[in-house]
């Protein structure tokens, strides 16, 4: 079987996730790397044991190079991505897909005009208990969407001392916690309950509004500490903690929190999904369980089992029961509909998987919570 060769830019925090999660994939091969320079992509390649390190334009250059990751600074995405779609390659892009809805509007039209598989990685969609729940909803097992209650928390800019390119909105864009981990939270929300967000009200918090970059190289979540002299003080205007009140479709609400100074909080994103039947409550911390609550019999604990869950979701399941599964196989089966799609050479009609057009939704909901901050109003989506 001739494997699909891939090409992966960028070797930060995400670019070895999506290595790792390629290479449990039987079909496809991660054949190039790019890095911002050929000396640090030859480092790198060499760490992660890739044939080819390149520059970006020798990687697009390359004729047997069927797809690009593009796993960059948020400010390199739009025109990564426009770049390679013009050289004929399929495209994975990493959230955002661009820096403004301009760019993102760009995105969508080419990717649907050329016709080549573009897709985003919401990857948190694939946990099989999040897939279980949109089931279950489908079903009709939870009735109508009365409520929603989400969270997404983190720690890792907890201290003064954290730094991150995520920080400077030159490279990352206008919102940071919203924009970073706020669409995956949105976006998990409306694939779950099938509604759509109309209006928004949001109150921002910047709590460290001056921080301490380091004046040497700091890896996302590396936890390495530095000397004080090795920082210099930078001033701070995006969010660290956010807040959204939202309404929705069906007439009902919702409210959301994010932050980023959670301490403790690693990696938490957390919904508690009310319905007219049932609740749905999940965290990403555990995910391989679902409280359901009730209100007239015992509530009921429903844990990642193959053999338990429908069907759509026993498709996210490699393993049985009591094996749990986790964050970097959600990437393998995002990666798995993708590819699928990439072997019969064409975007399908209606993708499986997150494409442009839901990352272009994402960065239309965070930029109308950005401007509802900024007005201190609600704004319609």
């Amino acid at each position: 079987m001739a494997k699909i060769k891939v090409g992966v830019v960028g070797t930060g925090f995400i670019g070895p996730a999506h290595i790792e999660a390629l290479r449990r994939l039987p079909n496809v091969e991660v054949t190039a790397l790019c890095e911002v320079n050929i000396e640090l992509a030859v480092s790198k390649a060499a760490q992660l044991g890739i044939e080819r390190p390149c520059t970006f334009e020798q990687l697009l250059a390359m004729e047997d190079i069927v797809c690009v990751h593009v796993c960059t600074p948020n400010f390199l995405h739009h025109s990564q991505s426009k770049a390679a779609l013009l050289a004929g390659k399929h495209v994975v892009c990493e959230k955002p897909l661009a820096k403004d809805l301009h760019e993102a509007e760009e995105l969508v039209a080419l990717a649907k005009e050329t016709g080549l598989v573009n897709a985003v990685h919401f990857n948190l969609r694939y946990y099989p208990l999040v897939r279980q729940m949109k089931t279950m909803r489908e079903k009709g097992d939870l009735g109508e969407v009365y409520s929603i209650l989400g969270s997404y928390l983190q720690d890792w800019l907890f201290y003064e001392t954290d730094y991150n390119w995520r920080l400077e909105p030159d490279k990352s864009g206008d919102s940071r916690a919203i924009a970073d981990i706020g669409s995956h939270l949105m976006d998990a929300l409306e694939y779950i309950t099938g509604l759509k967000t109309v209006e928004v009200m949001a109150d921002f918090n910047t709590i460290h509004k001056t921080r301490k970059k380091p004046l040497k190289p700091v890896e996302t979540y590396s936890g390495k500490m530095l000397q004080p002299e090795d920082y210099a003080d930078v001033p701070i205007n995006t969010e660290d903690h956010a807040n959204v009140l939202l309404r929705f479709d069906n007439g009902n609400r919702g409210v959301i929190t994010v932050s980023q100074v959670s301490a403790g909080r690693k990696n938490q994103l957390k919904l508690e999904i009310s319905g007219s039947k049932q609740t749905f409550a999940w965290n990403s911390e555990a995910p391989n369980e679902l409280w359901i609550g009730n209100r007239d019999r015992s509530n009921e604990l429903l844990m990642r089992d193959p053999s338990l869950a429908y069907p759509a979701a026993r498709e996210l399941m490699s393993f049985p029961g009591g094996h749990n599964e986790g964050f970097p196989d959600t990437s393998k089966q995002l990666f798995k509909e993708v590819y699928a799609a990439v072997a019969a050479g064409k975007q399908p009609e209606n993708p499986p998987f997150p494409s442009f057009a839901d990352g272009y939704r994402e960065l239309l909901i965070c930029e109308r919570i950005l401007e509802s901050s900024r007005k201190q109003g609600w704004v319609v989506v």
